[in-house]
């Protein structure tokens, strides 16, 4: 059984798609190797701008990664110093696990490289992973918490996201990114102690969703804890509302919308 029916079979379980057709939008599988490094390095391409559209940069930090499908051991990102604003897909960098950039010019992010390997690494049913220094994940990463399943949204999150304790500064050291991988563990997302947040996924569609949707999350939760004392949907039912807002396939429909937005408005970035 192919990775496109497993998601399928998945979704119709979980009542997550209905009314299926001929005509129902599901990941497209590439037909050779080309097509799908094009997929991805444009979706890749398009995550930093959104990155961009929605204020998450802050200076040189931040990244995204995606795994390259022919050398396996092998990431394309963003190169350090280059707007998320910016960035165009001529200008991403091939990077092997040894720091070696392979294509492109541009500066290679030290931190992206530590963080990045050693998830790569560690984690081979990860495609791609986000990284950045947004406002309310780092509002919230300075708390120490887990996020708590007080919303629909939240709920992609429950019991799939973890938190990394300790912070040393900027992530150079090999073993600071080995410590990193093994605290974001199986789970979708970690929440970086006074830091901020890192997602994955088995797409570079649904790694960028969790990030945009976690923040959001992050931002609701301190608004909430703001007001007053938060409502926790109980287990039961964060159980299943996770069961249908936070599969692959939802994180990777999810950001179908955003991605049609952002080629519509920014065409350019693909050149």
């Amino acid at each position: 059984m192919n990775k496109k029916q497993q998601m399928l079979d998945q979704a119709i379980a979980n009542e997550t798609v209905m009314n299926i057709g001929e005509n129902t939008i599901l990941p497209a599988e590439a037909s050779n190797i080309e097509d799908e490094r094009l997929h991805r390095k444009q979706r890749l391409t398009a995550a930093l701008r959104l990155f961009g559209k929605f204020g998450f940069d802050e200076g040189a930090a931040g990244h995204i990664t995606v795994r390259d499908p022919e050398n396996t051991d092998c990431f394309w990102v963003n190169p350090m110093g280059v707007s998320f604003k910016q960035v165009k897909l001529s200008e991403l960098l091939l990077v092997n696990h040894d720091g070696e950039v392979l294509e492109g010019n541009g500066f290679l992010n030290g931190a992206a490289f530590t963080i990045h390997s050693h998830i790569h690494r560690a984690r081979p049913d990860v495609i791609a992973a986000a990284h950045s220094h947004s406002i309310y994940g780092k509002s919230w990463a300075a708390l120490g918490r887990p996020l708590d399943p007080i919303s629909q949204d939240a709920c992609a999150f429950f019991n799939d996201h973890s938190v990394f304790e300790d912070f040393n500064g900027v992530v150079l050291d090999m073993d600071e990114g080995e410590a990193l991988a093994k605290a974001l563990g199986q789970n979708k997302a970690c929440i970086l102690q006074n830091h901020g947040l890192i997602t994955v996924g088995e797409s570079i569609e649904s790694a960028a969703w969790w990030y945009f949707t976690m923040e959001r999350s992050c931002q609701a939760q301190l608004l909430a804890e703001a007001a007053g004392k938060p409502k926790i949907i109980g287990d039961a039912i964060a159980k299943t509302t996770y069961d249908t807002v936070g599969s692959e396939l939802a994180g990777w429909f999810s950001f179908q919308p955003l991605y049609n937005t952002i080629i519509a408005e920014q065409p350019e970035m693909f050149d």
